[in-house]
């Protein structure tokens, strides 16, 4: 199975390199990557993961919003239906708030300097337990 992943970019950070090099890695590793682009609100990220019917979502998110945007995030995949859908984040989330993302539902959270090999096999982990689980309902 050839896994669907978007890569998006919640808020106003302009900071893209890091989403690209992900994505790009991801890609390398035999995925297929939508990337939506800087300046997406929750909505935009929300609506491209249900139409393009991917199976994991994404989030960098660097300017520190990570509390308010991940969140919003979900809720707008839930609200199409798509809560189902996987997230994970990568970027500048202080320890304490790992946690609390994780309690909130995020798989995995990435910080600053991960490595490309860690991101790509707990990626793979991730959609691999998502595709051994029941499906619900």
């Amino acid at each position: 199975m050839r896994y669907r992943v978007l890569i998006g970019k919640p808020g106003l950070d302009g900071h893209d390199r890091g989403a690209k090099v992900v994505a790009r890695a991801l890609r390398d590793a035999g995925m297929e990557v939508v990337y939506t682009g800087l300046h997406q609100t929750a909505a935009m990220i929300a609506a491209a993961a249900v139409q393009e019917d991917v199976d994991l979502v994404g989030l960098s998110v660097l300017s520190g919003a990570h509390n308010h945007l991940v969140p919003e995030v979900m809720r707008e995949l839930a609200a199409r239906g798509a809560a189902e859908i996987p997230v994970f984040v990568g970027g500048i989330v202080p320890a304490e708030d790992v946690e609390v993302l994780k309690a909130q539902g995020v798989a995995h959270v990435f910080g600053p300097g991960a490595a490309l090999d860690e991101i790509v096999q707990a990626v793979r982990a991730i959609l691999e337990a998502r595709q051994a689980a029941p499906a619900a309902g």
